[in-house]
């Protein structure tokens, strides 16, 4: 999200492009479930097959260019420290609003651990750079994609974990959710964090041999402005489309 995006011959709008397609498809897929989960307004299309496939494809790329951001960020502490606030921030609205279920753990708190790991990983240990790095740390979340439901692996090769991680309630955070645990929005520190420090080290070495002339140039009119105010769009649409929603249910008959 709104993070650092520098260079010493200007900035890399290939980033805020990608990132702001993915804000808009943001915007369209929490207008499209107020609509549906608030106003009550029946839409067959959106079926729980379109949000599994919708939300990934949103949420993968800003975690990734998340991580592709260690490359310009001069204090990662401090952008983990803004991260943690908006995430405190939307768990307080979320849970004195009342409206839907509480965030615990949503993607503000996912940005926020994982920029703190990897930041205490480079200050004292080696940052993580290069493309058989960047493609080991993908393989690793791929991996441990379904981590949360109890085992890890792809396909038909899968490994399941001790039970008594999912016993605890402690542990939600980690990404082993007791069967109380409800969010809604549900990003731990695994399995994205090892999407996250892959796109820290695919950028770091990409970044070091140099971007093309291209992606420093590369926009599309109002998107790419969108992805570099991304943080105040997501803190603020949100509020918004609850208060269209609403007022659809109760003045819109369908």
């Amino acid at each position: 999200m709104g993070v650092e995006l520098e260079q010493s011959k200007g900035r890399v709008t290939f980033f805020d492009t990608i990132r702001g397609i993915s804000v808009v498809s943001m915007i369209l897929f929490h207008f499209t479930y107020d609509l549906f989960f608030i106003s009550h307004i029946k839409l067959t299309w959106f079926t729980p097959l379109v949000m599994q496939i919708w939300v990934p494809s949103i949420s993968y790329p800003f975690i990734f260019i998340a991580g592709c951001m260690c490359a310009f960020s001069k204090n990662s502490f401090k952008r983990a420290g803004v991260y943690g606030l908006v995430a405190l921030a939307i768990f307080a609205a979320t849970t004195f609003a009342n409206i839907d279920t509480p965030i615990n753990f949503g993607i503000f708190f996912c940005m926020a651990s994982c920029t703190l790991v990897e930041a205490l990983i480079s200050r004292f240990a080696i940052p993580p750079k290069g493309y058989a790095a960047a493609i080991l740390f993908l393989l690793l979340f791929v991996i441990c994609i379904p981590i949360s439901a109890g085992h890890i692996g792809i396909g038909n090769i899968v490994f399941s974990l001790p039970k008594e991680l999912y016993q605890t309630p402690y542990l939600a955070w980690a990404g082993f959710p007791s069967p109380s645990f409800s969010s809604g929005d549900y990003y731990p520190l695994l399995p994205y964090l090892f999407l996250y420090v892959s796109g820290a080290a695919f950028n770091r070495q990409f970044k070091a041999e140099g971007y093309p002339n291209w992606m420093k140039t590369f926009s599309l009119p109002l998107i790419t402005e969108m992805g570099r105010q991304s943080l105040l769009i997501y803190i603020l649409h949100q509020p918004i489309l609850l208060l269209i929603a609403l007022f659809v249910s109760q003045n819109i008959v369908f």
